[in-house]
């Protein structure tokens, strides 16, 4: 329990910061608005890039992966599912599905897996699993349903096979892909540049959390639909860890660190960049914020729980 209060210290200290920031106006009226376009626009494509650079593209090939992928396939669905008939739109559907089953692998993730599981390494297949497939259709589907106009089918298949050069992310993300799957590297300079710049994404995107849970003076305080909100939560923390558990044990049949590997990496809460698309896009931001608040919550208890039953750490 300790590693993982540890873990979740940063989180909590670092919204809290945003949340002060915001309270006093210490960095303005636009700081959200500035702040989480920094985030989407300049760090987290640094911090992408690097990170996937830096990654064998080979970890794929792990057989546990096919059992996290099953469980965020499941957590998907119910989350499409739950949004259905609810007055959403596509956009707020897709971040529903998001908060329900795109886990927090990075700032969280790599700690956890590191105190729990043993080996940190355990993280990377995740965050390309996350990065280079579910990022993109997300971001793919948010762009062509938050536009103002209706484009013929032919603007919209232009629209979106240049989706990678107009999205920071996907562009970060897919560079650091063909980087290493052909072995470059960045110089040293420029390397040192892009790790400074990406390690400003997990806490400029913390701050930008805490920044928006403060209303301004005399305006209403925003929550989602309760709901929409429970769903998400119940099936991030429960529905998807379990639907990995299944397919791991009853598939899969994999060996025990495996299958530790793949249950606690599926009951990681959801993550930040949710947020921070859906910031971007304005679609569900009150629903992404709060369902990165409360599944971190929640998960503190799922993760110890996890980690006793099946022996971790």
């Amino acid at each position: 329990m300790e590693a993982l209060v540890a873990a979740f210290a940063p989180i909590w200290v670092l919204t809290a910061v945003g949340w002060l920031a915001g309270r006093t106006g210490l960095l303005g009226a636009d700081a959200e608005a500035v702040l989480g376009r920094f985030v989407f626009h300049v760090a987290m494509p640094a911090a992408l890039f690097t990170v996937v650079a830096r990654t064998d593209l080979a970890s794929f090939a792990d057989t546990w992966v096919l059992a996290f992928a099953a469980g965020t396939a499941v957590a998907s669905l119910l989350g499409l599912l739950a949004g259905r008939g609810r007055g959403r739109g596509a956009a707020e559907r897709t971040v529903a599905v998001m908060a329900a089953g795109y886990v927090n692998s990075g700032n969280l993730g790599i700690p956890v897996a590191a105190q729990v599981l043993g080996d940190a390494s355990f993280v990377a297949p995740v965050l390309l699993f996350q990065v280079l497939l579910v990022t993109p259709v997300v971001l793919a589907v948010l762009d062509a349903t938050t536009g103002a106009a209706r484009p013929s089918p032919a603007a919209r298949l232009r629209r979106l096979a240049l989706l990678p050069l107009r999205n920071p992310v996907i562009l970060g993300a897919g560079l650091g892909a063909l980087s290493s799957a052909a072995g470059w590297r960045l110089p040293g300079p420029l390397a040192h540049s892009a790790d400074l710049l990406g390690a400003a994404a997990v806490p400029a995107a913390l701050v930008t959390l805490g920044l928006s849970l403060h209303s301004p003076p005399g305006a209403a305080p925003q929550r989602p639909a309760r709901g929409g909100l429970a769903v998400a939560v119940l099936v991030k923390a429960f529905g998807q860890p379990l639907a990995a558990l299944a397919v791991g044990t009853l598939l899969l049949h994999l060996p025990g660190p495996q299958l530790r590997a793949a249950v606690l990496l599926s009951a990681l809460p959801t993550a930040q960049n949710v947020y921070v698309y859906a910031r971007l896009y304005g679609a569900a931001p009150v629903l992404a914020r709060s369902a990165v608040l409360v599944s971190t919550v929640l998960s503190m208890l799922t993760l110890s729980v996890i980690a006793w039953s099946l022996g971790g750490g």
